[in-house]
């Protein structure tokens, strides 16, 4: 971006203290991506138990919500192989714009919901996820490769840790105020869509990073499909423990908050502000964890650290789970510190965990690639992972599926990271040079 041509407010911002820099991006890109959510996850609500819609699979009937969470997964985890390609090679001066018409695009399949037929509502939501998976990446780009970046995408993950339950809690006002159930998610994201256009506009008044950003966390550029090729030969082995990791936590993730409603039921929970009262301690907690990364000058302490976060989120879910199956705590403890536990593995991947890895390795380009293609495959892992229950574990009930799921993630993730933190402090990309700059605080 030309210096000269920027706007007042882009050359206050590039000449602020780090923290009126920080509080400006965090609000305009929370806001953002919390009201994002409010296109994407209304729908999950409520039950549609009285749709007649019926699908059948291996003999097996699935449940209408589980058959429209999973076509919206389905169209999410198609824009997110898309993503690697357009968010990775997306210019800067247009990523506003992005924003902008994947919203929209998104808000009109949400009337397509309302007013098609049964059968047609699962081409409509499927529809839905297609625009929505490409916008963590647009505003991620504002964001990383900066001295501050743990703070501005600690304030970005809380977005939809908070926003899922939030969104939730409207869709339910709304439905409790007279509004059909498919009418519901449009209505909900009418109410969003002017906060979002004004965040948009301020995210596009964000300079570049600074020299001195780049002297500290590399410069990010666009990756072509020669470069992101070279990054998958560079990093194969501990991208493959990274991704397998993910295939299951996203599942699991997004099984708890698809069906967190029915495991609310289940446990005896049955107000609607159950949902955020479980989602903010938790939001506030990932937070806290990931500002602390913000200290650590050294790359690759800062790499490690994640990793830290990471292990420690699986061992809160899996030590939780055991306390609640042995009685010692209630449902709805369980499900803040299960939540923690989830969120504070899974959230480092979509922020500091690829943001410090570009940055200790020296690799040229951008994060959003790793974080894009990690995010495939674990929605493909969501999906499945919701198949397998319906089709094969159809006779226990949710809250025991999770409780297993829970303790299989617990292990097998807490090996996978392990390894696979191994692996990046032993190996560097061979595009490392001596030239290259020096990883800042190296000596520390």
């Amino acid at each position: 971006m030309d210096r000269n041509f920027r706007s007042p407010l882009t050359r206050y911002l590039d000449r602020s203290p780090d923290l009126v820099f920080s509080l400006y991006a965090v609000a305009a890109a929370f806001t953002a991506y919390f009201c994002m959510y409010a296109f994407r996850k209304p729908f999950l609500a409520t039950s549609y138990e009285d749709t007649e819609l019926t699908i059948r699979l291996l003999g097996k009937s699935l449940d209408p919500k589980t058959i429209f969470a999973i076509s919206q997964i389905i169209g999410y985890t198609t824009s997110k192989y898309l993503g690697m390609k357009f968010c990775s090679e997306a210019h800067r001066d247009r990523l506003w714009l992005y924003l902008i018409l994947l919203i929209m695009m998104a808000w009109m399949t949400l009337l397509l919901f309302a007013v098609l037929p049964p059968y047609l509502k699962i081409l409509a939501i499927f529809c839905n996820g297609l625009p929505l998976g490409m916008v963590w990446g647009v505003v991620v780009r504002y964001l990383e490769g900066r001295h501050t970046s743990e703070l501005l995408l600690a304030g970005l993950s809380c977005s939809y840790i908070l926003a899922s339950g939030e969104v939730k809690s409207v869709g339910a006002l709304l439905i409790n105020a007279g509004v059909h159930e498919f009418w519901m998610p449009f209505a909900t994201g009418a109410i969003f869509l002017l906060p979002f256009f004004l965040a948009v506009f301020l995210l596009s008044r964000l300079p570049p990073p600074t020299e001195d950003d780049i002297r500290l966390r590399s410069e990010r550029n666009t990756m072509g499909r020669s470069e992101r090729w070279k990054f998958l030969k560079t990093f194969l082995p501990g991208m493959i423990l990274l991704c397998l990791a993910y295939f299951f936590l996203t599942a699991y993730r997004d099984f708890r908050d698809i069906y967190q409603n029915e495991l609310f039921v289940e446990m005896g929970i049955t107000d609607s502000s159950a949902f955020s009262r479980t989602e903010r301690p938790i939001a506030f907690g990932v937070m806290a964890s990931l500002v602390v990364l913000y200290f650590i000058r050294n790359n690759r302490l800062g790499l490690i650290g994640a990793y830290v976060i990471m292990l420690a989120g699986l061992t809160l879910m899996g030590g939780s789970t055991l306390l609640f199956q042995a009685g010692q705590i209630e449902g709805e403890t369980w499900m803040i510190l299960c939540g923690l536990g989830a969120y504070l593995a899974y959230v480092p991947y979509g922020s500091v965990l690829f943001d410090r890895t570009i940055a200790y390795t020296h690799f040229a380009g951008t994060a959003v690639f790793a974080i894009y293609l990690t995010d495939a495959i674990g929605y493909t892992g969501s999906v499945g992972i919701q198949l397998f229950k319906d089709l094969f574990q159809a006779e226990s009930s949710r809250l025991d599926f999770m409780l297993g799921f829970t303790n299989f993630m617990a292990i097998l993730g807490f090996v996978l990271l392990l390894l696979s933190l191994l692996y990046f402090l032993r190996v560097k990309p061979a595009s490392a040079s001596p030239e290259a700059s020096p990883d800042p605080g190296s000596s520390a």
